[in-house]
Order: C-alpha cells, then structure tokens, then sequence
C-alpha cells in the first residue's frame, strides 16, 4: 500500500503543478501573450505540470512574450518616431536608416527572432536570455511531448491492462516511447517546418533527425526511475497503481530526470545544426 506521507505530497504537488499550468495558459491566451512560435503557446503550460513553479518562475523571468496591446503601442510609438526623424531631415520615411529600420533588422522583437530568440526582450526588461535559459527552452520544447507522450500511453495501457512478457514495465517501456516519439516529432515539426520553410515530407523528416536522439536521451532518465519504482520503491504488484496521486508525482519526478538526461543530447544538436534554437 502507498504510504500515506507519499499521497498527501503528491496530492499538493499535484495540485501546485496543475495551478502553475493554468497560470502560464491564463497569461498565453486571456493576456494576448502568445509566443512567436505556436508550438511553445503548448509547451510552456505543459512543462509546468511537471516542472512546476520553478517553470512558472521561468516563464514569467525568460520567457512570456510581450502583450498584443503593447505590441501595437509599440509599433505605433516607433512609426512616430521614424516619421518625426524622416521630417526633420528630409528623408525618406520608407527607406530611412532610423530607429524603424533598425528593427526590423534585428535592432527589437524581429531580430530577436532571427538570432533564434538568443536577444528577446522579456517581460521583466532583460535585453537577452543567457545561453542556459536559452537551452533550457530547447530541452522543454524536447521534453513536453516526451511528457504528453508518456501521459497518454500510461492511461492507455493502464485502461487496456497491457503487459508484455507478463510485466506491465515493458509494455510501458514500449507505449511510452512510441507515443513519446509521435508527440516528439509532432512538436519539432511545427517548429522546424514554420522557421525553415519546409514541406510537410521534408519537415518530418527533419523533426525525426532533431528529435530522436533527444527525445531517446529523455526517455533514458525517465525508464531508469521508472525501474526504480518498480523493483525497488514498490516491488509488490499493485502496490502502485497508475491511478494513484502517487503514481503520478514519482512521474514527475522521473521527467524532471529526463529533462536533465536530454540537456547534453540537445546541446550536441544545436551545435551540430540538427537542431533549430528556438
């Protein structure tokens, strides 16, 4: 039987994860703070149900993106800018070499974007993100649809009383990283495809070439822990359901190893190429 300490620390875990994921979704969609790129409007909520307020934290210091409205007041104060400066020297407003310029060529937001996000401003007034917080962006990106992958092969197989080779561990071995890898190359293809141009052929193939090796790197983390639970936290059968708050946050527990087993794998991409910076 679980002990009793385990479910009440799940159960607030649990419960802290799942607010810190409503705040940063909250903040994605009613505050207008959408990401440049779509897929992480997902990928932030999702890494703060396992992650939690230390994601949060994380969102709010390296990665929210500005509002709509501030955007625009934005866009219209340097619209005045650059047509004040055009007028007092006579030049050409279109063609100018000013602030507006400047911008849009890597001087604000667009150039940020161009350098793969490395400049962004953020919320909190930082010019720039440091490469760790760079990084750990990517290692999210990689670790949310490892997370939804595994979430949904878990119910599935728990739902399904699957086992292989009479055990229920390989057959979530075996569900986990397949469903791990369709999210996977789902979540890279929707950001490889968007900043590269690239086909729906040719951009899953280029996702399967960013992500297996991470996403391998991540499951690594997560299958060893998830041994531990089985032959060695609780070995008797049942004795941890998957159904059970516990379950879950000992889960957690093992992303947050996956995430910190797929950090290498993901640095050796992006210094290959294979990988996109996001």
């Amino acid at each position: 039987m679980t002990p009793e300490w385990l479910t009440v620390v799940a159960w607030i875990y649990l419960s802290v994860c799942f607010c810190c994921a409503v705040v940063v979704a909250y903040d994605i969609v009613v505050n207008q703070r959408r990401q440049q790129m779509a897929i992480m409007n997902v990928v932030y909520p999702v890494t703060a149900l396992y992650f939690g307020p230390i994601a949060l934290a994380f969102y709010w210091r390296w990665a929210r993106a500005p509002s709509r409205s501030a955007m625009t007041a934005m866009s219209g104060a340097m619209a005045s800018v650059e047509v004040t400066a055009a007028s007092s020297r006579g030049g050409d407003v279109t063609h100018g070499h000013g602030f507006g310029h400047g911008f849009g060529h890597g001087g604000g937001a667009a150039g940020a974007a161009e350098s793969g996000g490395r400049d962004q401003p953020t919320a909190s007034g930082a010019r720039g993100r440091p490469r760790w917080a760079a990084m750990a962006i990517e290692v999210s990106h990689c670790g949310s649809g490892c997370a939804l992958g595994d979430v949904v092969s878990e119910f599935a197989i728990f739902w399904l009383a699957v086992t292989i080779a009479g055990t229920t561990l390989l057959a979530e071995y075996a569900g986990d990283y397949v469903a791990a890898l369709a999210f996977g190359i789902l979540f890279q293809y929707f950001a490889i495809a968007p900043m590269r141009g690239l086909g729906v052929r040719d951009g899953l193939i280029a996702a399967t070439k960013a992500d297996f090796i991470s996403l391998t790197a991540f499951e690594i983390g997560l299958f060893g822990w998830m041994a531990i639970m089985s032959y060695v936290l609780f070995p008797s059968p049942h004795q941890l359901a998957t159904s059970s708050a516990a379950f879950w946050f000992l889960m957690q527990i093992g992303m947050i190893i996956g995430f910190v087993t797929s950090w290498p794998a993901n640095v050796w991409l992006v210094r290959r190429g294979i990988k996109v910076p996001i």
